[in-house]
């Protein structure tokens, strides 16, 4: 338990951790890293880079100081960045090295303004919310490794199959190379796959929804191959998925993860909203509402750039065609001459709340929707607008997570 001094002297510097939190927490990385180079084996180097990692620390411990006197309301993102940590293989001796480099950040960011009474204080209460990660990152190892079809770190796998599902993503059939059952998953969950991709230093990892039903003898990802984009630099994963690893090839898998799952108790309307390769969680959530909830009606809204960057449009359509309480809808921000002549979409541009309006015949249901961000803070922002209960919003960021704000 932490003295009230130590809460008050916390509280204290939430408005400093408000304007340097970024700063402090960009410094912690280099610090941690030029100490702890192993360490770049496990952290997104492309979300290092862009600060998206940065930013996301920075309000983890904004939170953690804001409600240092009541941690049970910051439990949410404790499990959310559990799970993210339990799939990448954060271990408790990891959190040591965490905590000497993040006080030392502050430290060395904010110079004399961080005395011995304020650096004791943190270091007092990193110890108590450290030992909440460790608590819920351990049930969660043991209930990884521990179900049927579970395991511990990481697990190999072969690629079974590999399909083009547009000019950009590829679906990867994945299957247990011992042979032995696979765990079980949520409809909206994701693994992590590590590869050593030659000429690099380090190894590499990164998350990807599943995009089939749970219930199969296999997972299957569908990845987008990131090329690179003004100053954005091409992603050395998706990009050496898509041109090295094919059918027989071996990929190095983590058990299951992820909070941004779908509540199938729920038996109200389902809305689906997805842009670019955020349909992957969706698709999940659709095949298995339709499974499981054949009496559950469910819009499906995609956004695409066209045709050839549609992903998974037959297939969603087919499963239309043989369950009439789904209803899909197509917007393409700029088509082609092909998909005007087969009238392949229904809106042009962007999807907006008056074509929502249009297309949604229930306001009270359960809405679900994945995307790159700018995507997502149109939508979070037009369901707002629309006066939808905040409760009955669900999102999920890919990579660190973010502010819809």
């Amino acid at each position: 338990m932490l003295s009230q001094q130590t809460i008050d002297v916390i509280k204290s510097t939430v408005p400093v951790l408000e304007v340097h939190g970024t700063a402090i927490t960009k410094r912690f990385y280099e610090m941690m890293f030029a100490k702890h180079p192993e360490l770049l084996d496990i952290f997104n180097h492309v979300n290092q880079k862009q600060g998206r990692q940065q930013t996301a620390l920075a309000n983890a411990v904004y939170a953690a100081a804001l409600h240092i006197d009541n941690l049970e309301a910051i439990l949410p993102v404790v499990k959310q960045i559990g799970h993210k940590h339990r799939s990448l293989g954060i271990l408790p001796e990891h959190y040591p090295i965490v905590g000497e480099n993040l006080l030392a950040a502050i430290k060395d960011v904010l110079g004399d303004a961080a005395t011995d009474e304020i650096i004791q204080a943190w270091a007092d209460a990193y110890g108590v919310i450290a030992d909440a990660f460790i608590s819920v990152e351990a049930q969660m190892y043991e209930q990884a490794c521990e179900q049927p079809g579970g395991w511990a770190d990481f697990r190999e796998f072969v690629v079974q199959r590999k399909v083009a599902e547009s000019d950009v993503i590829h679906s990867f059939y994945l299957v247990p190379k011992d042979g032995r059952q696979i765990a079980a998953y949520e409809p909206g969950q994701y693994v992590s796959v590590k590869v050593d991709i030659p000429g690099e230093k380090n190894t590499h990892i990164r998350q990807y929804s599943l995009s089939d039903a749970p219930g199969n003898s296999y997972y299957r990802i569908s990845v987008k191959r990131e090329d690179a984009l003004g100053d954005k630099p091409a992603g050395k994963v998706s990009v050496y998925l898509a041109e090295k690893i094919g059918k027989g090839d071996v990929l190095l898998l983590s058990a299951p993860a992820g909070d941004f799952t779908l509540d199938q108790e729920d038996k109200r309307p389902l809305v689906l909203i997805s842009g670019g390769v955020g349909l992957t969680p969706m698709i999940s959530m659709l095949t298995e509402s339709l499974k499981k909830n054949p009496e559950r009606s469910v819009t499906f809204i995609h956004a695409a750039q066209n045709g050839n960057l549609h992903a998974m449009k037959d297939a969603v359509e087919g499963l239309a065609m043989r369950h009439p309480q789904l209803t899909y809808y197509w917007c393409y921000e700029k088509p082609t001459d092909q998909d005007r002549e087969n009238k392949a979409f229904h809106k042009e541009g962007y999807v907006e709340l008056p074509w929502l309006q249009s297309v949604i015949t229930q306001k009270e249901s359960s809405y679900y929707f994945c995307g790159p961000v700018p995507f997502m803070k149109a939508m979070n922002r037009a369901l707002k607008e629309w006066e939808v209960p905040a409760a009955d919003i669900h999102y999920e960021f890919f990579g660190p997570a973010g502010s819809l704000e």
